[in-house]
């Protein structure tokens, strides 16, 4: 069950990266997104809700879009569901929850600039996910999780 989301800056044609981690800090959900507007907040909610089901609370840094996306997204999901338990989205203080998602695009961002960027929305798209999936492969998340990741890698490629 996931239970904190967070958007961060990614350098590649300004674009943002929104993921859902669960309790381990493990990644449940991720959405690129050319805009940090609750529309976007919305779509990548929704995506998660689909996908994941309903958290018992989400946990999100001081952003007002991501609080109003919940929100409104809540109410969609409850009307969908006859379900009368509402989600409590809570703004967390707390430094270490915004940066979740800032020390994992570390990685990513020295993989980006030993690149030289991306030059088409397509490429960025098609291996960020691909990044991020070879993550979720070696934290045993993914779909073939529990064979090597050699044997995985082999089966992506195929």
């Amino acid at each position: 069950m996931w239970s904190a989301a967070n958007e961060t800056y990614i350098k590649v044609r300004g674009r943002y990266l929104y993921r859902a981690i669960d309790i381990l800090r493990d990644t449940v959900e991720f959405f690129f997104s050319e805009n940090r507007n609750q529309v976007a907040a919305q779509r990548f909610l929704r995506k998660a809700l689909t996908r994941h089901g309903r958290p018992e609370r989400i946990v999100i840094d001081g952003s007002q879009t991501n609080y109003e996306a919940i929100l409104s997204c809540d109410a969609e999901s409850r009307l969908r569901q006859r379900s009368r338990r509402p989600l409590k989205p809570i703004r967390s203080a707390i430094a270490g929850i915004s940066t979740i998602g800032s020390n994992r695009i570390t990685g990513v961002s020295s993989r980006i600039r030993s690149m030289l960027g991306f030059k088409s929305h397509a490429n960025d798209v098609v291996i960020l996910s691909g990044i991020e999936m070879i993550h979720m492969m070696g934290k045993r998340q993914a779909r073939y999780a529990y064979k090597s990741v050699d044997r995985c890698f082999d089966l992506l490629a195929a």
